[in-house]
């Protein structure tokens, strides 16, 4: 089927879905949430043909993101009957004002309308932007990498089963079999058929969807995350942070990818650092003066400053200041999130404040920045821009807003 007429069946699917209250949705998702489980012996099946195909051609990390098991697939559909509990965003009365004529004016919440998704080897998005989008009003086309095709296409044949079982339209669900960049390409230029395009996986991707689409972007997913650990930093709180932050799971856009720490306590810092990363046996790559305290560390290339390891890869740079941090951060952050580690309250909130990223921390791992750890419920990803949404993206972010004016034969 070409892209037009998936565009084309998704704008009539995401005419009808505006209207369907929430215990429709919620029924829906139900009936998708219990079809990922019934089904997960078939998931399974298709997943190892990808596993087998990319075995050889991705890092240990990449190829663990591109694993189901029963438990990630259990944890899908627990993801997906979240969603369904979730308020229901639509038709939500953000503000309310009488004008002196009598004119009641409600800016209310309303769907996107279609929204497309590229993503690349990570099946579990797939089930999680579409319960999303469902529950947000949305219709949804999505574009999975080709590493995860057959996990896809067996995923979004299970969530659309499902949803002959609901009274919303199937194509509210629907997945570009084409895994060629020209359809990627092609989607970026979809204005007669999509509303808005989400890509995530890693730079390469994201940025030439930001360069390349005519569609409009929400930026989301590149983490080159930064630790500053202070010099008034407790050093055992900094080790777990650091060792949580980085070897948690190295693969997702919240892991640290760069430590910085003050030169004051580097020397003692950087032995207790290494000392508990060589546990994961993390490659540490470092600046001159951090590689002449740790011989075990290699020399970062200036590059490396700008990069997203998403592997078992850290690197260090020591800093004589916390504005030397702050502006290091600036020039080489994604503006994902970023996290300090002090004592000092004053420095923690001069951080807090001069950085500009998505999420800030203070005493904590940025691998806190997701929608449910926050509270917010399943995320579509993280913006890392300012405009229409930033930080974790729930079903609240997947919403407009139009104006409602309701009056009494007002005339002007």
């Amino acid at each position: 089927m070409s892209l037009s007429e998936l565009g084309a069946r998704a704008k009539e699917a995401a005419q009808t879905l505006r209207t369907k209250d929430d215990i429709e949705k919620k029924q829906a998702l139900i009936q998708i949430a219990a079809a990922l489980t019934d089904n997960a012996e078939e998931i399974l099946l298709q997943n190892q043909k990808d596993i087998e195909t990319a075995r050889d051609k991705l890092s240990a990390s990449m190829l663990d993101r591109l694993t189901l098991t029963k438990e990630r697939i259990r944890s899908m559909a627990e993801a997906v009957s979240a969603v369904a509990q979730w308020p229901d965003p639509v038709g939500k009365i953000l503000e309310e004002t009488k004008r002196p004529n009598g004119l009641i004016i409600q800016k209310t919440a309303v769907p996107l309308g279609v929204i497309g998704i590229i993503f690349e080897a990570r099946p579990n998005v797939t089930s999680d932007c579409a319960a999303l989008c469902i529950k947000a009003g949305n219709a949804c086309i999505l574009r999975g990498g080709k590493e995860a095709f057959h996990s896809n296409m067996a995923i979004v044949r299970v969530m659309r089963e499902a949803l002959t079982r609901s009274s919303l339209d199937v194509n509210c669900i629907q997945l570009v079999e084409d895994t060629r960049r020209e359809s990627a390409e092609e989607m970026m230029k979809m204005t007669g058929y999509l509303d808005v395009l989400i890509p995530r996986g890693g730079a390469g991707l994201i940025k030439s969807v930001v360069d390349n689409a005519k569609v409009p972007v929400i930026e989301t997913g590149v983490g080159n995350c930064h630790i500053y650990i202070d010099k008034a930093a407790n050093p055992d709180m900094a080790a777990d942070i650091v060792f949580n932050a980085k070897t948690s799971r190295p693969s997702v856009c919240n892991a640290a990818e760069k430590v910085l720490v003050h030169r004051d306590v580097a020397s003692t810092v950087l032995p207790l650092l290494a000392k508990r990363l060589a546990e994961k046996e993390v490659q540490l790559r470092g600046d001159a003066e951090a590689c002449s305290i740790l011989p075990g560390a290699k020399p970062a290339a200036e590059e490396e400053w700008s990069q997203e390891y998403l592997d078992y890869v850290l690197g260090i740079k020591v800093v004589g200041s916390i504005d030397e941090a702050i502006r290091h951060i600036e020039q080489y952050s994604t503006h994902h999130s970023e996290a300090i580690v002090t004592e000092d309250l004053q420095a923690a909130d001069k951080f807090l404040r001069s950085v500009d990223s998505a999420a800030v921390y203070h005493n904590a791992s940025t691998r806190f920045t997701d929608g449910g750890e926050m509270g917010l419920g399943a995320e579509i990803g993280i913006s890392t821009q300012k405009l229409h949404a930033r930080g974790p993206m729930g079903v609240d972010q997947l919403t407009s807003y139009k104006y409602v004016i309701k009056g009494n034969g007002q005339i002007r």
